[in-house]
Protein backbone atom coordinates (compact mmCIF):
# COMPACT_ATOMS: atom_id res chain seq x y z
CA UNK A 1 0.00 0.00 0.00
CA UNK A 2 0.96 3.47 -0.71
CA UNK A 3 2.15 5.47 2.30
CA UNK A 4 0.34 9.19 1.00
CA UNK A 5 -2.84 6.73 1.00
CA UNK A 6 -3.06 5.74 4.38
CA UNK A 7 -1.76 9.14 5.13
CA UNK A 8 -4.44 10.80 2.90
CA UNK A 9 -7.42 8.28 4.25
CA UNK A 10 -6.47 8.74 8.35
CA UNK A 11 -6.02 12.85 7.50
CA UNK A 12 -9.59 12.84 5.89
CA UNK A 13 -11.36 11.68 9.51
CA UNK A 14 -9.07 13.92 11.45
CA UNK A 15 -9.80 16.68 9.81
CA UNK A 16 -13.50 16.49 10.95
CA UNK A 17 -12.53 15.71 14.40
CA UNK A 18 -10.13 18.51 14.13
CA UNK A 19 -13.07 20.58 13.02
CA UNK A 20 -16.15 19.38 15.86
CA UNK A 21 -13.32 20.77 18.49
CA UNK A 22 -15.39 20.90 21.94
CA UNK A 23 -18.90 20.40 20.06
CA UNK A 24 -18.58 16.66 20.13
CA UNK A 25 -22.20 16.43 20.44
CA UNK A 26 -22.09 17.45 16.82
CA UNK A 27 -20.13 14.52 15.69
CA UNK A 28 -21.11 11.40 14.28
CA UNK A 29 -19.53 8.29 13.43
CA UNK A 30 -20.86 5.34 11.28
CA UNK A 31 -19.53 2.74 9.07
CA UNK A 32 -19.38 -1.03 8.13
CA UNK A 33 -16.44 -4.25 9.01
CA UNK A 34 -17.15 -7.22 6.31
CA UNK A 35 -15.70 -9.95 5.57
CA UNK A 36 -16.32 -11.18 1.36
CA UNK A 37 -14.76 -14.43 0.22
CA UNK A 38 -15.77 -16.10 -3.46
CA UNK A 39 -14.80 -19.15 -4.75
CA UNK A 40 -14.60 -20.25 -8.46
CA UNK A 41 -16.81 -22.79 -9.86
CA UNK A 42 -13.58 -24.70 -11.36
CA UNK A 43 -12.31 -28.02 -10.89
CA UNK A 44 -10.17 -26.39 -8.02
CA UNK A 45 -12.50 -23.93 -6.50
CA UNK A 46 -9.71 -21.27 -6.07
CA UNK A 47 -10.40 -18.26 -4.46
CA UNK A 48 -11.91 -15.41 -6.43
CA UNK A 49 -11.01 -12.53 -4.18
CA UNK A 50 -10.95 -12.65 -0.09
CA UNK A 51 -11.27 -9.41 1.16
CA UNK A 52 -11.94 -7.73 4.44
CA UNK A 53 -13.27 -4.12 4.74
CA UNK A 54 -13.01 -1.39 7.04
CA UNK A 55 -15.45 1.22 6.19
CA UNK A 56 -15.76 4.62 8.22
CA UNK A 57 -17.97 7.26 7.55
CA UNK A 58 -17.72 11.12 10.06
CA UNK A 59 -20.23 14.09 9.38
CA UNK A 60 -19.76 17.14 11.42
CA UNK A 61 -22.56 19.58 11.23
CA UNK A 62 -23.61 23.16 12.45
CA UNK A 63 -26.37 25.23 11.47
CA UNK A 64 -25.09 26.48 7.89
CA UNK A 65 -22.84 23.54 7.00
CA UNK A 66 -21.52 19.94 7.41
CA UNK A 67 -18.13 18.13 6.86
CA UNK A 68 -18.56 15.10 5.47
CA UNK A 69 -15.93 12.09 5.02
CA UNK A 70 -15.93 8.56 4.14
CA UNK A 71 -12.37 6.73 4.38
CA UNK A 72 -11.68 2.44 3.58
CA UNK A 73 -9.19 0.15 5.08
CA UNK A 74 -8.94 -3.28 2.35
CA UNK A 75 -7.05 -6.29 3.40
CA UNK A 76 -7.04 -9.16 0.43
CA UNK A 77 -6.04 -12.33 0.58
CA UNK A 78 -2.67 -11.33 -0.60
CA UNK A 79 -2.39 -9.45 2.69
CA UNK A 80 -2.10 -6.04 0.37
CA UNK A 81 -3.25 -3.03 2.73
CA UNK A 82 -5.52 -0.66 0.48
CA UNK A 83 -6.56 2.18 1.59
CA UNK A 84 -8.21 5.13 0.57
CA UNK A 85 -10.86 8.22 0.74
CA UNK A 86 -14.50 7.33 -0.97
CA UNK A 87 -15.41 11.27 -0.01
CA UNK A 88 -14.48 14.07 1.17
CA UNK A 89 -16.87 17.40 1.19
CA UNK A 90 -18.37 20.44 2.91
CA UNK A 91 -22.33 21.40 2.74
CA UNK A 92 -23.05 24.75 2.97
CA UNK A 93 -26.79 25.72 3.05
CA UNK A 94 -28.51 28.63 2.16
CA UNK A 95 -31.79 29.92 2.28
CA UNK A 96 -32.59 28.14 -1.44
CA UNK A 97 -29.31 27.09 -2.54
CA UNK A 98 -26.79 24.43 -1.07
CA UNK A 99 -23.26 24.37 -1.98
CA UNK A 100 -20.78 21.00 -2.03
CA UNK A 101 -17.19 21.04 -2.51
CA UNK A 102 -14.84 18.51 -2.53
CA UNK A 103 -14.37 14.52 -3.20
CA UNK A 104 -18.32 12.96 -3.74
CA UNK A 105 -20.08 10.92 -5.21
CA UNK A 106 -22.87 12.36 -8.08
CA UNK A 107 -26.23 10.08 -8.68
CA UNK A 108 -28.25 10.91 -11.66
CA UNK A 109 -30.98 9.32 -13.61
CA UNK A 110 -33.32 6.30 -13.26
CA UNK A 111 -31.39 3.18 -14.16
CA UNK A 112 -30.59 -0.10 -11.87
CA UNK A 113 -27.20 -1.33 -12.55
CA UNK A 114 -26.86 0.77 -15.75
CA UNK A 115 -25.02 4.12 -16.30
CA UNK A 116 -26.66 6.63 -18.95
CA UNK A 117 -27.25 9.68 -18.23
CA UNK A 118 -24.89 8.76 -14.91
CA UNK A 119 -21.68 9.85 -16.24
CA UNK A 120 -20.34 12.76 -13.73
CA UNK A 121 -19.05 9.67 -11.13
CA UNK A 122 -16.32 7.40 -12.93
CA UNK A 123 -16.29 3.78 -12.16
CA UNK A 124 -14.21 1.56 -10.39
CA UNK A 125 -14.80 -1.57 -13.07
CA UNK A 126 -11.61 -3.47 -11.90
CA UNK A 127 -14.06 -6.28 -10.45
CA UNK A 128 -16.31 -6.00 -13.42
CA UNK A 129 -19.54 -5.19 -12.25
CA UNK A 130 -19.89 -7.42 -9.34
CA UNK A 131 -19.30 -4.91 -6.43
CA UNK A 132 -22.09 -3.16 -4.89
CA UNK A 133 -23.12 0.02 -6.72
CA UNK A 134 -22.53 2.50 -4.21
CA UNK A 135 -19.00 1.16 -4.68
CA UNK A 136 -18.52 1.09 -8.20
CA UNK A 137 -18.95 4.60 -8.34
CA UNK A 138 -16.20 6.88 -7.36
CA UNK A 139 -16.05 10.34 -5.88
CA UNK A 140 -14.76 12.65 -8.19
CA UNK A 141 -13.55 16.58 -7.06
CA UNK A 142 -16.65 18.68 -7.62
CA UNK A 143 -18.08 21.94 -6.50
CA UNK A 144 -21.88 20.97 -6.62
CA UNK A 145 -24.13 23.45 -6.77
CA UNK A 146 -28.33 23.09 -5.91
CA UNK A 147 -31.05 25.89 -6.58
CA UNK A 148 -34.30 24.97 -5.67
CA UNK A 149 -37.53 26.64 -6.72
CA UNK A 150 -40.77 25.08 -5.57
CA UNK A 151 -41.42 21.79 -7.43
CA UNK A 152 -38.09 22.38 -9.53
CA UNK A 153 -34.49 22.19 -8.82
CA UNK A 154 -30.99 23.45 -10.95
CA UNK A 155 -28.04 21.68 -10.66
CA UNK A 156 -24.93 22.65 -11.74
CA UNK A 157 -21.57 20.99 -11.18
CA UNK A 158 -17.82 22.29 -11.89
CA UNK A 159 -15.24 19.23 -12.40
CA UNK A 160 -11.79 20.80 -12.33
CA UNK A 161 -10.09 17.41 -12.23
CA UNK A 162 -10.88 14.74 -14.78
CA UNK A 163 -10.57 11.21 -12.89
CA UNK A 164 -11.04 8.23 -15.57
CA UNK A 165 -12.66 4.79 -14.61
CA UNK A 166 -10.64 2.09 -13.55
CA UNK A 167 -10.69 -0.39 -16.46
CA UNK A 168 -11.16 -4.80 -14.85
CA UNK A 169 -8.01 -6.17 -14.09
CA UNK A 170 -6.53 -9.56 -12.66
CA UNK A 171 -9.60 -12.00 -12.80
CA UNK A 172 -11.48 -9.45 -15.05
CA UNK A 173 -8.88 -8.80 -17.40
CA UNK A 174 -9.95 -8.62 -20.90
CA UNK A 175 -7.94 -8.85 -23.64
CA UNK A 176 -8.25 -6.28 -26.52
CA UNK A 177 -8.44 -7.50 -30.21
CA UNK A 178 -5.11 -6.36 -31.36
CA UNK A 179 -3.04 -7.89 -34.22
CA UNK A 180 -0.13 -9.89 -33.31
CA UNK A 181 3.22 -8.55 -31.42
CA UNK A 182 0.99 -5.47 -30.80
CA UNK A 183 2.57 -3.32 -27.62
CA UNK A 184 0.41 -0.64 -25.73
CA UNK A 185 1.85 2.30 -23.97
CA UNK A 186 0.59 4.04 -20.99
CA UNK A 187 -2.65 5.98 -21.47
CA UNK A 188 -2.89 9.63 -22.30
CA UNK A 189 -4.45 12.15 -19.40
CA UNK A 190 -5.16 15.40 -20.31
CA UNK A 191 -3.23 18.12 -18.50
CA UNK A 192 -4.60 19.76 -15.22
CA UNK A 193 -6.22 23.30 -16.54
CA UNK A 194 -9.10 25.05 -16.52
CA UNK A 195 -9.76 24.59 -20.06
CA UNK A 196 -9.79 20.72 -19.63
CA UNK A 197 -12.66 20.98 -16.23
CA UNK A 198 -15.91 19.38 -16.81
CA UNK A 199 -18.80 20.95 -16.51
CA UNK A 200 -22.74 18.96 -15.77
CA UNK A 201 -26.39 21.11 -15.44
CA UNK A 202 -29.46 19.05 -14.62
CA UNK A 203 -32.97 20.53 -14.15
CA UNK A 204 -35.59 18.72 -12.59
CA UNK A 205 -39.34 18.44 -11.85
CA UNK A 206 -40.57 16.50 -8.78
CA UNK A 207 -44.52 16.24 -8.99
CA UNK A 208 -47.36 14.39 -7.73
CA UNK A 209 -47.70 12.43 -11.21
CA UNK A 210 -44.61 12.10 -12.55
CA UNK A 211 -41.15 13.44 -11.83
CA UNK A 212 -39.05 14.56 -15.12
CA UNK A 213 -34.78 15.71 -15.52
CA UNK A 214 -33.12 16.67 -18.26
CA UNK A 215 -29.28 17.20 -18.41
CA UNK A 216 -26.18 17.71 -20.21
CA UNK A 217 -22.54 17.91 -19.79
CA UNK A 218 -19.22 18.95 -22.12
CA UNK A 219 -17.02 16.52 -20.50
CA UNK A 220 -14.67 13.61 -20.80
CA UNK A 221 -15.42 10.12 -21.79
CA UNK A 222 -14.07 7.89 -19.17
CA UNK A 223 -13.07 4.99 -21.31
CA UNK A 224 -10.02 5.40 -23.39
CA UNK A 225 -9.85 4.51 -26.53
CA UNK A 226 -6.57 2.94 -28.45
CA UNK A 227 -5.12 5.02 -31.52
CA UNK A 228 -2.30 3.58 -33.38
CA UNK A 229 0.72 5.79 -33.01
CA UNK A 230 3.02 3.46 -35.04
CA UNK A 231 2.73 0.10 -36.98
CA UNK A 232 1.66 -2.37 -33.85
CA UNK A 233 1.75 0.12 -31.48
CA UNK A 234 -1.04 1.97 -29.71
CA UNK A 235 -1.84 4.42 -27.08
CA UNK A 236 -5.17 4.45 -25.17
CA UNK A 237 -6.36 8.50 -25.02
CA UNK A 238 -9.24 10.05 -23.12
CA UNK A 239 -11.46 12.36 -25.42
CA UNK A 240 -14.19 15.07 -24.94
CA UNK A 241 -17.69 14.90 -26.25
CA UNK A 242 -20.97 16.70 -25.04
CA UNK A 243 -24.42 14.41 -23.42
CA UNK A 244 -27.43 15.69 -23.40
CA UNK A 245 -30.47 13.44 -22.43
CA UNK A 246 -33.03 12.80 -19.40
CA UNK A 247 -35.22 10.64 -17.45
CA UNK A 248 -38.46 10.37 -16.06
CA UNK A 249 -40.50 8.29 -13.74
CA UNK A 250 -44.32 8.24 -12.58
CA UNK A 251 -46.91 5.61 -10.84
CA UNK A 252 -49.68 4.26 -13.04
CA UNK A 253 -52.14 2.78 -10.90
CA UNK A 254 -49.38 1.27 -8.69
CA UNK A 255 -47.37 0.34 -12.02
CA UNK A 256 -43.94 1.99 -11.70
CA UNK A 257 -43.20 3.05 -15.26
CA UNK A 258 -39.55 4.55 -15.62
CA UNK A 259 -37.21 5.68 -18.69
CA UNK A 260 -34.05 7.71 -19.31
CA UNK A 261 -31.66 8.44 -22.56
CA UNK A 262 -28.26 10.48 -23.57
CA UNK A 263 -27.42 11.59 -27.00
CA UNK A 264 -23.19 12.13 -26.87
CA UNK A 265 -22.02 14.05 -30.23
CA UNK A 266 -18.40 12.98 -31.28
CA UNK A 267 -18.18 9.59 -29.43
CA UNK A 268 -14.86 8.05 -30.30
CA UNK A 269 -14.55 4.60 -31.11
CA UNK A 270 -11.97 1.64 -32.68
CA UNK A 271 -12.56 0.85 -36.64
CA UNK A 272 -10.37 -1.95 -38.18
CA UNK A 273 -9.95 0.58 -41.23
CA UNK A 274 -6.38 1.50 -41.72
CA UNK A 275 -7.18 4.16 -44.09
CA UNK A 276 -9.00 5.89 -40.79
CA UNK A 277 -6.14 8.06 -38.64
CA UNK A 278 -4.68 6.16 -36.25
CA UNK A 279 -7.30 3.65 -36.57
CA UNK A 280 -10.24 5.77 -34.82
CA UNK A 281 -13.46 7.49 -36.05
CA UNK A 282 -15.91 9.63 -34.16
CA UNK A 283 -19.70 9.03 -33.91
CA UNK A 284 -22.86 10.07 -32.52
CA UNK A 285 -24.09 7.55 -29.98
CA UNK A 286 -27.64 7.31 -28.08
CA UNK A 287 -28.02 5.03 -24.87
CA UNK A 288 -31.55 4.90 -23.60
CA UNK A 289 -33.78 2.76 -21.28
CA UNK A 290 -37.25 1.67 -20.75
CA UNK A 291 -38.34 -0.17 -17.35
CA UNK A 292 -41.12 -0.96 -15.15
CA UNK A 293 -41.30 -1.58 -11.70
CA UNK A 294 -43.97 -3.42 -9.84
CA UNK A 295 -45.19 -4.76 -6.26
CA UNK A 296 -47.31 -7.79 -5.89
CA UNK A 297 -48.00 -9.79 -2.42
CA UNK A 298 -44.81 -8.59 -1.02
CA UNK A 299 -42.95 -9.43 -3.97
CA UNK A 300 -40.97 -6.62 -6.26
CA UNK A 301 -40.95 -6.98 -9.53
CA UNK A 302 -38.62 -5.03 -11.89
CA UNK A 303 -37.60 -5.31 -15.49
CA UNK A 304 -35.59 -3.06 -18.19
CA UNK A 305 -34.57 -2.72 -21.51
CA UNK A 306 -31.33 -1.33 -22.82
CA UNK A 307 -30.41 -0.12 -25.96
CA UNK A 308 -26.98 1.52 -27.36
CA UNK A 309 -26.82 2.45 -30.78
CA UNK A 310 -23.49 3.59 -32.94
CA UNK A 311 -25.59 6.00 -35.43
CA UNK A 312 -24.03 6.24 -39.08
CA UNK A 313 -22.08 2.73 -38.30
CA UNK A 314 -20.29 1.38 -41.20
CA UNK A 315 -19.09 -2.66 -41.57
CA UNK A 316 -15.06 -1.61 -40.27
CA UNK A 317 -16.35 -1.01 -36.89
CA UNK A 318 -16.90 -4.79 -36.24
CA UNK A 319 -15.44 -5.00 -33.00
CA UNK A 320 -18.22 -2.34 -32.06
CA UNK A 321 -21.84 -3.61 -32.27
CA UNK A 322 -24.42 -1.00 -33.96
CA UNK A 323 -27.10 -2.50 -31.68
CA UNK A 324 -26.66 -3.32 -28.30
CA UNK A 325 -29.65 -4.83 -26.17
CA UNK A 326 -29.74 -5.30 -22.94
CA UNK A 327 -32.31 -6.56 -20.39
CA UNK A 328 -32.19 -6.57 -16.46
CA UNK A 329 -34.62 -8.60 -14.26
CA UNK A 330 -35.23 -8.19 -10.62
CA UNK A 331 -37.30 -10.00 -8.08
CA UNK A 332 -37.15 -9.90 -4.53
CA UNK A 333 -38.71 -10.91 -1.60
CA UNK A 334 -38.55 -10.45 2.46
CA UNK A 335 -39.44 -12.54 5.31
CA UNK A 336 -39.73 -12.89 9.15
CA UNK A 337 -40.22 -9.01 9.29
CA UNK A 338 -37.67 -8.30 7.19
CA UNK A 339 -35.18 -10.20 8.59
CA UNK A 340 -34.62 -12.72 5.40
CA UNK A 341 -34.25 -11.29 2.09
CA UNK A 342 -33.85 -13.65 -1.34
CA UNK A 343 -33.03 -11.58 -4.38
CA UNK A 344 -32.34 -12.36 -8.25
CA UNK A 345 -31.04 -10.14 -10.24
CA UNK A 346 -30.00 -10.93 -13.76
CA UNK A 347 -28.51 -9.23 -17.35
CA UNK A 348 -29.68 -10.91 -20.29
CA UNK A 349 -27.80 -9.51 -23.32
CA UNK A 350 -30.05 -9.94 -26.23
CA UNK A 351 -27.44 -9.38 -28.73
CA UNK A 352 -25.12 -11.90 -27.78
CA UNK A 353 -26.86 -14.01 -26.18
CA UNK A 354 -25.25 -13.96 -23.21
CA UNK A 355 -26.39 -13.31 -19.86
CA UNK A 356 -25.20 -12.80 -15.52
CA UNK A 357 -27.80 -14.46 -13.04
CA UNK A 358 -27.11 -12.99 -9.54
CA UNK A 359 -28.81 -14.72 -7.09
CA UNK A 360 -28.45 -13.62 -3.30
CA UNK A 361 -30.10 -14.79 0.18
CA UNK A 362 -29.71 -12.15 2.93
CA UNK A 363 -30.17 -12.93 6.97
CA UNK A 364 -30.05 -10.19 9.54
CA UNK A 365 -27.97 -11.93 12.18
CA UNK A 366 -28.70 -9.32 15.26
CA UNK A 367 -29.13 -5.84 15.06
CA UNK A 368 -26.39 -4.49 12.54
CA UNK A 369 -24.99 -7.95 11.91
CA UNK A 370 -26.08 -9.52 8.43
CA UNK A 371 -24.85 -12.50 6.40
CA UNK A 372 -24.99 -13.22 2.49
CA UNK A 373 -24.36 -15.84 0.03
CA UNK A 374 -25.03 -15.11 -3.69
CA UNK A 375 -23.85 -16.31 -6.83
CA UNK A 376 -22.69 -14.96 -9.83
CA UNK A 377 -23.19 -17.04 -12.74
CA UNK A 378 -22.06 -16.09 -16.42
CA UNK A 379 -23.88 -17.74 -19.82
CA UNK A 380 -22.40 -17.47 -23.44
CA UNK A 381 -19.62 -17.35 -25.50
CA UNK A 382 -19.29 -13.67 -26.25
CA UNK A 383 -20.49 -10.27 -24.85
CA UNK A 384 -20.07 -8.45 -21.85
CA UNK A 385 -20.91 -11.79 -19.51
CA UNK A 386 -20.45 -14.47 -22.33
CA UNK A 387 -16.80 -13.35 -22.00
CA UNK A 388 -16.42 -14.89 -18.13
CA UNK A 389 -18.62 -17.69 -18.98
CA UNK A 390 -15.16 -19.70 -17.18
CA UNK A 391 -15.69 -17.33 -14.18
CA UNK A 392 -19.06 -18.61 -12.71
CA UNK A 393 -18.44 -18.29 -8.79
CA UNK A 394 -20.37 -18.08 -5.36
CA UNK A 395 -19.73 -15.94 -2.62
CA UNK A 396 -20.28 -15.11 1.11
CA UNK A 397 -20.12 -11.74 3.55
CA UNK A 398 -20.71 -10.78 6.98
CA UNK A 399 -21.00 -7.43 7.24
CA UNK A 400 -21.76 -5.45 10.77
CA UNK A 401 -23.07 -1.56 10.44
CA UNK A 402 -22.29 0.47 12.96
Amino acid sequence: MKKTSLITALSAVLLIVAAAGATAQDLSFGGYARNNTGVLLNENLDFSHVQNTFDLKAEYFSDISTLNAEVYFNLTGTDALEAGVKELYMDLYFDSVDLRIGKQQIIWGKGDGVFITDVISPKDLSDFVLPDFDEIRMGVTACRTDWYLGLFDMEFVWVPVFTPSIMPSGLWAVSKPLPEGATINDAVIADYSLENSEVFAKASYVGSAIDVELMGGYMWDDLPVLHMVAPLTFTPEYHRLFMGGGSFSTDIAGLIVRGEGAYYWGKNLNTTDMAEPEMVVEKDFVHYMAGLDYSLAGITMGTQFVQEIILDYDDAMGNNDEFKSTMTFLVAKSFFSETLKLEFFSYVGLSNEDALLRPKVTYDLTDGLEWSIGADIFIGDSGDFGQYDDRDLVYTKIKYSF
